[in-house]
């Protein structure tokens, strides 16, 4: 039987590579030359969400069904133009739930207390010649949640026992937290606004200047969601400016790229992309992956398809 051909555009962990080269042919970062003899072998795209799919690409594929994301997040993906060739996109949802949350209340307790800071103080030697300056408590502060989907009800249940949580989304969910109708009201009535919605046209710069000016000098965001979300040259003038206390973020409008600005301050706490950086979840994200390309591959129902829009 002819092995099927696979795209790999991202880099995959070795398990994973090592799984798909048994499955089937697979090319990565295919050359014009390379597709110009193949486009119409491939019948599936493996990727992450931080690169997605061009719609370049998919277009020059006349046979291909699946984009399976490694990855929650599927804005680097045009799932309607795809489901308009007949392509399926499916992702991983739910096994990073755990791991984004957590880290979400990580970059709120290591911004507020300044664990960066305080751990260079020791490391450099610093700490017998003096204390730090006093950090900002993280008990009794109020939080804003824009997004209460899966890892923003996770971030929503870690959070109640330091204090009260309210939302805003694009709809009201039936759940006890008082809702707000937009980031701006949300932001007003927040100590520490997180970010956990899904990028998308309608997201893209949702938290402006308008939306810091209402989080106020006292207030600090933090972004576990896309950087296209947050609109980076208002986060660099709130910051400083003084018009928000800080952020901590986990991911930028460019990655790899991170504006100096956000580097140089010491009112920032900044992670490469890591939410979902830990050996257990990678594991289960990559399991998923292949249970929907075997799924794929044997004719059957697939566990996670993105509905078109």
């Amino acid at each position: 039987m002819n092995r099927p051909t696979i795209l790999q555009l991202a880099p995959m962990s070795s398990d994973l590579e090592a799984a798909l080269a048994a499955r089937g042919e697979v090319a990565r970062t295919p050359s014009e030359a390379w597709l110009a003899e193949h486009a119409a072998d491939v019948t599936a795209i493996v990727t992450g969400g931080g690169t997605g799919a061009p719609r370049e690409l998919v277009e020059r594929l006349p046979n291909l069904r699946l984009i399976a994301i490694n990855g929650v997040g599927y804005d680097k993906v045009d799932v309607a133009h795809a489901a308009a060739r007949g392509v399926t996109v499916t992702n991983t949802p739910g096994v990073l739930t755990d791991d984004v949350a957590d880290l979400a209340v990580g970059l709120v307790i290591g911004l507020q207390r300044n664990l960066v800071g305080a751990d260079r103080h020791v490391r450099d030697g610093q700490w017998p010649k003096g204390e730090l300056p006093l950090a900002r408590k993280v008990t009794g502060l109020r939080f804003g949640i824009v997004g209460l989907g899966r890892i923003g009800r996770a971030i929503a249940d870690r959070l109640k026992v330091f204090g009260p949580v309210a939302y805003t989304g694009r709809t009201k969910k039936d759940v006890d937290l008082p809702f707000h109708p937009d980031a701006a009201s949300l932001a007003a009535a927040s100590d520490v606004l997180i970010v956990a919605v899904s990028a998308s046209a309608e997201t893209r710069h949702l938290i402006d200047a308008v939306v810091l000016k209402a989080l106020g000098p006292g207030g600090v965001l933090v972004n576990v969601a896309r950087g296209s979300v947050v609109d980076e040259a208002a986060l660099v003038a709130a910051i400083d400016s003084r018009q928000i206390a800080g952020a901590a973020l986990d991911v930028f409008a460019d990655e790899p790229h991170v504006p100096q600005p956000l580097v140089d301050s010491n009112r920032t706490l900044l992670t490469p992309h890591i939410a979902s950086a830990t050996v257990e979840t990678r594991a289960a994200m990559a399991a998923l992956v292949l249970d929907n390309l075997d799924a794929f591959l044997a004719g059957r129902p697939l566990p996670t398809p993105i509905p078109p829009p």
